[in-house]
């Protein structure tokens, strides 16, 4: 799995819980989701678009009425926008969400890839650490740590092939080569 794709799937996986969230407050007057647009970011980013998931979840923020919905579309924002690649417009949506509700495990998780793909290493690390300590089963943190320690404490392989022996090897000559001719 490239570390693209490790990050795509820790982000989705991110996203899902926030995604059946938006559709489970509802009264007996509401059928659906509160914020469609949030709903259907969600969803978007779910399957992968990420440009319309950020689209459709920018219109969502415009809309949020509450403050669970705002928490919402800055926590998808973040990583939606780490899941495009532009990790520094992912960052203030983080920061957003950690400032306001500093319990969230998923953002810092999400911010962490954000200052993964910026190189800020020192910060990654802290983001990882906290939201262990929020919460120490996460295997998606578990996954980004070690994405981490890749990135800051590279392994070298131990295995040497010594292809010394081969080099030394003539290759055999076609003309003396025993066979018809």
């Amino acid at each position: 799995m490239t570390r693209a794709t490790v990050w795509q799937v820790l982000l989705l996986a991110a996203l899902f819980a926030a995604a059946a969230a938006l559709g489970d407050e509802q009264t007996s007057t509401i059928l659906g989701p509160e914020n469609i647009y949030l709903y259907e970011g969600a969803n978007a980013l779910l399957a992968g678009d990420g440009e319309e998931g950020v689209r459709l979840t920018l219109r969502g923020l415009e809309t949020a009425y509450n403050f669970r919905q705002e928490k919402t579309a800055h926590a998808n924002l973040c990583a939606g926008f780490v899941l495009l690649g532009q990790a520094s417009a992912a960052l203030p949506h983080c920061d957003w969400v950690i400032e306001r509700d500093p319990d969230n495990w998923r953002s810092y998780n999400n911010r962490a890839l954000a200052y993964l793909a910026l190189d800020r290493y020192a910060e990654a690390e802290a983001d990882i650490e906290r939201g262990l300590e929020l919460h120490p089963a996460s295997e998606k943190l578990k996954t980004v740590k070690g994405m981490h320690l890749d990135a800051t404490q590279p392994v070298t392989p131990s295995i040497e092939i010594d292809d010394r022996r081969e080099a030394m090897e003539e290759p055999a000559d076609s003309e003396d080569a025993d066979g018809p001719e």
